[in-house]
């Protein structure tokens, strides 16, 4: 991975860490053969790091490749820490010694790409569209044939990509992404470090709509969707995933929900925060879904529910009652040659009748 800063204007190894959350480093280890507060411009594999970043390492079989590194600091689990520290060999590069080097790593690479970004200035493509109204933070980019509607706020860091249609009222928290083609209906407010993939569409009506006999038989009428989107920090939303206003109420995403593609959430639903859900899930109107839960791929969960915190449900499962209890549900019937399922799917539609023989059997 190419050096990210300028090494002169890099902060040093004790300023990165102390910029990191989490209190997840344990100790610094100096190195033998070098400045103890190296200077840290980027971050690379064992491998290829360079003298100017800092690596990983997350597990002892990777040994032999952190005796070739280049890397000025690496961050080590405290068994590996043990290991080196009883070597007879120095080592030229300074250890970070902590529980979870992979996360330490994510958030060491967040920091740089949060310091490049705010780098940048505000850049607006000559194609674009932006209402005189509308309030763009410093080094915010928008891209070719991007249309920004009346008094949107949108803050700083964040990249609005290209063909991407946001409507008036608009709020974008800072170092979101908008990916290309994502629209964005008016009102609906989205959160800090979002990530929103191509052809999303956040704040489209819900589905409503109430018989009305007066126009014609089986006519429908339209009930306006008046509520709104709302979507918390650390979101990521899928390609092609839509995600409905509110009828009345507001549609939420509370923080860190993850929506893989192709999802439908529809109106009034309310997602707990940090839940999961992977492709093809379909959430009716009205539900409301806890926190840490995980919702397997083309599951269905039926309107005016409520799902209690950490559920998991399994791919393809079915969900039409109440769940308020942790844990994991599964709704799938195990697949099976053709001719042997609808031998066995011809007793499942009989199990009714067979219930109430046995029952009549014990009365008796």
């Amino acid at each position: 991975m190419p050096v990210l800063l300028n090494p002169d204007r890099a902060p040093t190894l004790s300023e990165l860490l102390r910029a990191i959350p989490g209190g997840l480093v344990q100790k610094i280890v100096p190195g033998t053969d070098q400045w103890e507060n190296p200077r840290i411009a980027g971050i690379g594999s064992l491998v290829n790091a360079g003298p100017n970043e800092i690596s990983f390492i997350v597990h002892p079989k990777y040994l032999d490749q952190l005796a070739l590194t280049q890397a000025c600091a690496v961050i080590v689990l405290p068994e590996i820490d043990a290991q080196l520290a009883s070597c007879t060999s120095t080592q030229s590069f300074a250890r970070v010694v902590c529980k979870h080097p992979y996360l330490l790593y994510a958030r060491i690479a967040q920091w740089f790409e949060w310091a490049r970004q705010s780098a940048r200035e505000t850049t607006i493509h000559p194609t674009a569209v932006v209402d005189p109204t509308a309030v763009l933070a410093k080094s915010v980019t928008v891209g070719p044939h991007v249309v920004i509607g009346p008094r949107c706020k949108i803050d700083a860091m964040s990249v609005i990509s290209a063909g991407c249609v946001i409507g008036a009222d608009v709020e974008i928290g800072a170092s979101s992404v908008l990916h290309p083609r994502v629209s964005i209906y008016d009102g609906v407010k989205l959160g800090a470090r979002a990530i929103i993939h191509s052809g999303a569409v956040l704040g489209a009506d819900g589905f409503g709509f109430a018989p009305d006999p007066t126009l014609a038989r089986g006519a429908w009428g339209k009930i306006p969707q008046l509520g709104s989107l709302i979507i918390g920090n650390d979101v990521e939303i899928g390609a092609n995933t839509t995600v409905d206003r509110g009828a009345l109420e507001n549609t939420i995403l509370e923080d860190g929900v993850k929506l893989d593609n192709q999802i439908m959430i529809g109106h009034n639903c309310h997602i707990g925060a940090h839940t999961a859900m992977a492709a093809c899930v379909g959430v009716a109107g009205s539900t409301k879904i806890g926190s840490r839960c995980t919702i397997g791929g083309a599951s269905m969960i039926s309107g005016h529910l409520t799902i209690g915190d950490d559920v998991h449900v399994s791919g393809g499962t079915a969900i039409t009652s109440n769940v308020t209890k942790p844990g994991r549900y599964t709704g799938v019937f195990p697949f099976a040659e053709h001719i042997e399922w609808q031998k066995n799917a011809a007793v499942l539609q009989q199990l009714s009748t067979l219930r109430k023989r046995l029952r009549k059997l014990e009365k008796e």
